[in-house]
């Protein structure tokens, strides 16, 4: 995750910025459950509206709630599928709430009406975030669902009557790119103080519609559109807080966006990227999924680290056995392609993982959707570069390579 304003504001005042900590522990993303009523293209982890089998027990899940806080667990994000639907998610929210965690609640939204609207705030939320796809029609589409669009806007307007923090998420590709700036048109009709735009990542339905991603140069537009407008809304009434993820490579990039407008500060703030550090997966980022198995994070639904049903889940995470685990850990990462010969890979952590290991089967491979030239990283000589090789279709993947 890439905080934005919060690098723009360490550019508008450098003298005002404190170092920046490394939590104790990692955030964990909870898929508490699987069941959806919805079937966006770009689900990781493939819901459906129906039930299935094996989901945590309420009890399974209090004690893990035990470990996690034990653990030095700053935040849980609770997540789906639809976490709505489980029937007691108030309760484990409560639980979690009381144990002092910062809990976050990632919806579609469409299920907040009148009816749960009390009982959701009562459960204190520190945040609520809900997806939008584009204007109408289009997030309908992409969440195959008619009336999805107003169902989910008519939720934030009662989170914000209710005193909840409400943030809007967009995942960018090529069929929604153009409305980013009627989505930010919507934040601010709406004074919504968050914005999140996700990088399409490869993996669940995201990984079979990976044709859509947006090509490289839209990226750039996209990301030049994000960078302008957190920069022109510092200090404004409507300075929200922008945020995007699953492409660490917009640390780099916004490395770029300082050299041009502020070149004085250019060697400050690529200190600061540093000290970031770029992709937190199986480090400060962790997942655990609807059926308590542990994943570095939640697009590595396909790699099983252990199961909190057999295992804490702090000791699942310090197990560097696990060659991925081992990898994620290591202080440079064993990168290989463009990736390994970057110039600013201490800045980005090699990006997301996953896509590489989605296209080749190796977890190390160059991520394809870095869309920073070879002249904009620094490589120079590429003739050491590997050769990336697509995986065989219908091939099964193994467990990503030995570090």
């Amino acid at each position: 995750m890439f905080r934005v304003t919060q690098f723009m504001k360490a550019v508008a005042e450098p003298e005002s910025v404190r170092p920046l900590r490394q939590p104790k522990g990692p955030v964990v993303i909870w898929n508490l459950i699987r069941r959806c009523n919805l079937c966006c293209k770009h689900c990781y982890s493939i819901s459906a509206d129906t039930d299935f089998p094996g989901e945590l027990s309420t009890q399974q899940v209090y004690e893990t709630l035990d470990d996690l806080k034990s653990f030095h667990v700053p935040a849980l994000i609770l997540s789906g599928g639809e976490p709505l639907l489980r029937p007691d998610i108030y309760e484990i929210s409560k639980r979690a709430k009381d144990l002092g965690f910062y809990i976050g609640l990632s919806t579609n939204g469409t299920l907040i009406d009148e009816n749960n609207i009390d009982k959701l705030a009562a459960t204190g939320f520190d945040y609520l975030g809900i997806s939008i796809d584009g204007i109408g029609e289009t997030h309908d589409k992409f969440r195959q669902m008619e009336g999805a669009f107003d169902k989910s806007m008519h939720a934030i307007k009662l989170c914000q009557e209710r005193g909840i923090k409400v943030g809007l998420r967009f995942t960018l590709t090529q069929d929604n790119a153009v409305e980013l700036p009627n989505i930010l048109k919507l934040v601010d009709e709406h004074k919504i103080d968050k914005f999140y735009l996700s990088h399409l990542n490869y993996a669940g339905r995201g990984n079979k519609n990976r044709g859509d991603d947006v090509v490289h140069q839209m990226t750039k537009r996209s990301m030049d559109f994000i960078f302008d407008e957190a920069w022109n809304r510092l200090g404004t009434e409507r300075e929200i807080e922008f945020v995007t993820g699953n492409n660490d490579a917009d640390g780099v990039y916004f490395l770029q966006w300082v050299a041009k407008n502020k070149p004085e500060l250019k060697a400050f703030i690529h200190e600061r990227l540093t000290q970031w550090g770029g992709n937190s997966t199986g480090k400060n980022v962790a997942n655990i999924d609807n059926l308590g198995e542990v994943h570095p994070d939640t697009f590595w639904w396909n790699y099983k680290l252990g199961n909190v049903k057999d295992r804490k889940f702090s000791d699942i995470w310090l197990d560097t056995s696990d060659p991925l685990m081992a990898g994620f850990k290591q202080v440079e990462r064993p990168l290989k392609g463009r990736c390994g010969l970057c110039s600013f890979k201490n800045i980005c952590g090699g990006n997301t993982r996953v896509r590489a290991y989605q296209l080749t089967g190796d977890a190390w491979q160059e991520d394809p959707a870095c869309y920073l030239t070879d002249e904009e990283l620094g490589i120079q000589n590429n003739a050491e570069r590997v050769q990336v090789v697509p995986y065989p279709k219908g091939k099964k993947k193994k467990q990503a390579a030995s570090v």
